[in-house]
């Protein structure tokens, strides 16, 4: 977990977050204040906030999932790239961090694009199945427990209608899953979710390494 790309060196990382990522201010001041909290590395870098506002844009997305809110930066960056009437449904179980969120997406001006849902992600994923919104999300953002990975892969991927994506973050967990002593329950879980992703034929997937490794895959 890292809120900047772990494989790229310092003077790199400045490079490009100095040249090639165009973070709107409200964006910078949630990121400093994540930083004075607990559990601030769980926040995305802005690099992946730039690379998922061109995924959203370039596949014209209208309607999206946010798996794992904490502070709301994945959310507010997809929120401000979707067209006026365009809507996220943002899944997370902390009233504690996700009133930040709120706090944030009033100051972006995309409150009314957000629709929080609080509880466990797997329950409220359920829920739109079985209100029959299957095939209809354009795009899907994972970062959360990584325990529910591929369940929570699963759950997308009904809801997500062809030619949809679907991103999920930490695939490379600090680099963690390439040392083979490393058999603790985080770790197994994203190679198990690594593999089965990989074998999936019933998507085109790739890992970016971006951030702390980034799954992206497009539905067929």
């Amino acid at each position: 977990m890292s809120t900047r790309s772990f494989l790229i060196p310092s003077p790199l990382s400045q490079y490009v977050s100095e040249n090639w990522v165009d973070e709107p201010e409200v964006l910078q001041e949630l990121r400093a204040e994540t930083a004075t909290r607990e559990n601030s590395d769980l926040q995305i870098s802005p690099e992946q906030g730039q690379f998922l506002t061109v995924l959203v844009k370039a596949i014209g997305a209208k309607r999206t999932l946010d798996i794992g809110v904490f502070t709301g930066y994945s959310s507010t960056v997809v929120a401000l790239a979707l067209p006026e009437d365009g809507k996220v449904v943002a899944c997370d179980v902390s009233d504690e961090y996700t009133r930040i969120a709120q706090q944030y997406w009033a100051k972006a001006g995309i409150s009314r694009k957000v629709d929080l849902r609080l509880g466990p992600a797997l329950e409220t994923l359920d829920r739109l199945v079985q209100d029959g919104w299957s095939n209809t999300f354009d795009f899907a953002f994972i970062d959360a427990d990584k325990t529910n990975y591929l369940g929570y892969f699963e759950r997308c991927l009904d809801l997500i209608r062809p030619g949809g994506v679907i991103a999920a973050d930490n695939v490379l967990w600090s680099g963690r899953i390439a040392d083979p002593a490393d058999r603790g329950e985080g770790t197994e879980h994203i190679r198990e979710f690594n593999r089965k992703v990989r074998a999936d034929t019933r998507v085109a997937a790739s890992l970016v390494p971006l951030g702390d490794g980034l799954t992206v895959a497009v539905k067929a």
